[in-house]
């Protein structure tokens, strides 16, 4: 454990401990941002629920993208570009006057964001051993769980709902997150990435599509976070409308906490276990729980076994995010690691589906029944297993002929 904190690169912890204050100042403000264009700039909820999908629309749009970028031109100037293009989008944020400001402002959000999540994951896979790079996924996995337990705390704290000087302190964070990147890059601490100038867009979009174990990993991966957006979406909805329990949106919001500290306190010995196995093994196990607990929710409504419940999905989702950056890299042409981390962006497609189908059910059965909801999401979920299977048999099969021509040639 000791040489694995040694070999860690002086960039990967410059993005980890980046990551922890990136995320904590996106969520002391974001999440608060349609209180606050509805409650102080008077916009409607259709508006700023708009400006909260931009981000996400314009982020799965762009995630191919991103990742092609930094393959093309080279992580450097494509990671720079993401965090000053946030200090930019932040102070807009804090600048903005006009309502439709903030809709520009937050799908530039989702642009930035779509340059550098599929950057940073495929240069921390750059500058780090084989050996190590489960362990530096796992340190960015945590760094992203405790941004997100601060965050919104300090947001609270300094009234982001009325005020936009969180916005300004993101800002200033992302400022700082890029000089020091910016150094490290100018004083060689990182290795320049090879840039691979040939490769066209319609090249490395047939590379990923002629993929047989990346596309039906791709699917099968986008149908589980189907199943995990249900968590902070309908779940929140029938909580907060239960007529099986008192004061559900009190209880939503000891559920969260929960998932936060189950998630930081189990991901490592989870981590250790399953390393043992396949990545895709583990998405498979993630999908399971993940629908066994939705299945719960349609019978379960006592407090002991609502925690029971959370714990099992923080699981199954401490499973799904804590492997699949190892698959990605496992799965990716060497030459192509941004292409590949990038195009998995979306599987976020899942998550804007999740939201509006459990709405769907919602509306069409209400909270007054349960079973009728989350079986039919957790029915649902389930359709991922057969893609995560299909996914490992063909990753097996390509490891046993590799394994063939190997005895042959030897």
């Amino acid at each position: 454990m000791k040489q694995k904190w040694q070999n860690i690169h002086p960039l990967s912890w410059t993005i980890i401990v980046g990551t922890i204050f990136g995320r904590m100042g996106t969520t002391m403000s974001i999440p608060f941002l349609a209180i606050y264009l509805t409650q102080v700039k008077g916009a409607s909820a259709a508006f700023a629920g708009a400006v909260i999908a931009a981000s996400s629309l314009i982020g799965i749009a762009a995630s191919f993208y991103g990742g092609y970028l930094s393959d093309r031109f080279g992580r450097k100037k494509i990671m720079l570009l993401s965090i000053f293009g946030w200090v930019l989008v932040f102070a807009g944020f804090a600048l903005a006057d006009r309502v439709w400001t903030f809709f520009l402002m937050n799908a530039l959000n989702g642009l930035c964001r779509a340059l550098f999540e599929p950057t940073s994951r495929a240069l921390l896979s750059d500058v780090s051993k084989p050996e190590t790079r489960l362990f530096v996924f796992n340190l960015r996995y945590t760094a992203i769980n405790l941004g997100v337990v601060f965050g919104p705390l300090l947001g609270l704290y300094l009234g982001s709902s009325k005020t936009t000087l969180p916005f300004v302190i993101a800002a200033f964070i992302y400022l700082i997150y890029g000089a020091v990147l910016a150094l490290q890059f100018r004083n060689r601490i990182v290795p320049v990435t090879e840039t691979n100038r040939r490769i066209r867009v319609k090249d490395a979009l047939q590379v990923t599509r002629t993929d047989r174990v990346f596309s039906i990993t791709l699917i099968g991966s986008m149908i589980c976070l189907f199943g995990y957006s249900h968590f902070t979406s309908t779940i929140a909805q029938y909580m907060s409308a239960s007529p099986f329990m008192e004061d559900g949106t009190k209880l939503f919001g000891m559920m969260l906490t929960l998932n936060a500290v189950v998630v930081l306190v189990t991901q490592y010995p989870i981590v250790h276990i399953a390393k043992r196995f396949s990545p895709v093994l583990s998405l498979i196990a993630g999908n399971v729980l993940i629908s066994i607990s939705l299945f719960s929710l349609s019978f379960f409504h006592d407090l002991l076994l609502i925690i029971l419940i959370v714990v099992l999905f923080t699981i199954g989702e401490v499973l799904l995010f804590s492997m699949m950056d190892i698959l990605i890299d496992h799965i990716a042409r060497p030459e192509l690691k941004g292409t590949y981390f990038g195009a998995m962006g979306f599987t976020q497609l899942g998550s804007v589906i999740g939201p509006w189908a459990g709405g769907m059910l919602l509306d069409a059965f209400g909270a007054e029944k349960p079973f009728f909801i989350f079986s039919s999401l957790a029915l649902a979920t389930l359709c991922g297993v057969p893609f995560l299977i299909a996914a490992f048999r063909v990753m097996e099969a390509q490891k046993a002929n590799i394994h063939s021509e190997n005895t042959l040639n030897h």
